[in-house]
């Protein structure tokens, strides 16, 4: 294991979009960002939350340009809406960060839907990122060399593909879990396609049960600090030596297998299918 107290990489000029910025470890990424004199696009699905997060990074550094995008991301017309007013106002982008999430829920016996009737974490962790990457790809390849960093987790279950939208013995946890080892295959996919364009897509595992309100409604004790996760994500973000690194899945800072599922071609071949038919009327 590796231990990382601080991140190189000064970030001026830098401009960094990242989602669910408004609370949990996307605030106080934003405050590390910020730090390093980061240009922030800051999203999130509540105006006021956004506005008091902003009013918070621009306390610790003043002298930083912050702009904000409201969107929900339950809500994949939103999800276009965002890249789109992103791609009107932005005329570059350095780095995306795929932050926000839906975790297991207070109830996780209890399924719920997405505005397009999507089951929401799979639609929350899995589609609306896919949406938002690749409607932003071009900017992020016309600003190269990019990078893509996309918040996964330890905790994977793999996809049954009879039944993705979990229609049948729901768990939130599970759902939770199979968004995010959908993201990560997703991660490998674009990554790969990236790669000539200077652009790089990474997934990792932050840290385990960070001290967050979605840990805590999951019905789990938090175990580690916000800054636990923050550090290796603000690595993967910030990192000259990470410049070329790319289709990796990280443990925190280190190199670790994603769950079986995520290597297996004709898995991730199902799932990019399934989740080019869910997107396309939203990749236009």
């Amino acid at each position: 294991m590796h231990e990382h107290t601080a991140t190189p990489g000064d970030l001026c000029g830098k401009t960094i979009l990242l989602t669910g910025a408004t609370q949990g470890m996307g605030l106080h990424l934003a405050l590390l960002l910020a730090a390093r004199g980061a240009t922030l696009l800051l999203h999130g699905r509540d105006q006021q939350r956004l506005a008091t997060a902003t009013d918070k990074v621009r306390a610790q550094a003043p002298e930083v340009s912050v702009r904000t995008y409201r969107a929900d991301l339950a809500d994949l017309e939103q999800v276009s809406a965002l890249a789109d007013a992103v791609l009107a106002a932005e005329p570059r982008l350095d780095v995306l960060v795929n932050n926000a999430a839906v975790g297991g829920g207070i109830d996780p016996t209890v399924r719920q839907t997405s505005r397009q009737g999507h089951e929401l974490r799979f639609a929350v962790n899995h589609l609306a990122p896919y949406v938002l990457t690749r409607r932003l790809l071009p900017l992020l390849v016309a600003s190269a060399p990019s990078r893509v960093v996309n918040v996964a987790s330890a905790g994977q279950v793999p996809i049954h593909f009879d039944d993705v939208m979990l229609e049948r013995d729901y768990n939130g946890v599970h759902a939770y879990c199979r968004s995010k080892l959908a993201l990560i295959m997703v991660t490998f996919d674009l990554a790969a396609e990236s790669a000539p364009h200077q652009v790089t897509v990474n997934a990792l595992h932050p840290a385990h049960l960070m001290d967050t309100s979605m840990v805590r409604q999951s019905g789990f004790t938090p175990a580690t600090s916000l800054d636990d996760g923050a550090q290796p994500t603000l690595r993967l973000i910030a990192d000259p030596n990470l410049e070329n690194t790319t289709g990796q899945y990280l443990d925190r800072y280190d190199d670790q297998p994603a769950h079986p599922q995520a290597y297996d071609a004709q898995a991730r071949a199902r799932l990019a299918a399934l989740t080019t038919n869910l997107t396309e009327p939203f990749l236009a």
